[in-house]
């Protein structure tokens, strides 16, 4: 039973991602704000590591690849937030 649930678990949390990767893409469109593409990018990496694990039985050797991605994934959400609240230089010089 468990293993039958696994694949459609699996697909349901990929095509969620897949909605956030969308919005998130539809955001960046409508205000060009790095922050949403950033988002759009690891929801993206996320699609693909749910589906790539989902298709396939990984073995024990394998399953530290899928934790790579998603460490890359919330490297990009943490870069995207740092970059978003990093203060501006606004090219003047204090006067």
């Amino acid at each position: 039973m468990k293993a039958d649930l696994y694949p459609m678990l699996m697909g349901a949390v990929a095509m969620a991602s897949f909605v956030a990767t969308l919005f998130f893409l539809r955001f960046w469109t409508q205000t060009r704000d790095p922050l949403f593409l950033f988002f759009s990018a690891a929801f993206a990496l996320d699609t693909l590591s749910r589906v790539a694990l989902a298709m396939s039985h990984p073995s024990d050797e394998l399953e530290p690849f899928y934790y790579v991605a998603r460490l890359v994934m919330f490297g990009l959400i943490i870069a995207a937030i740092i970059q978003k609240n990093r203060p501006r230089r606004t090219g003047r010089q204090g006067n």
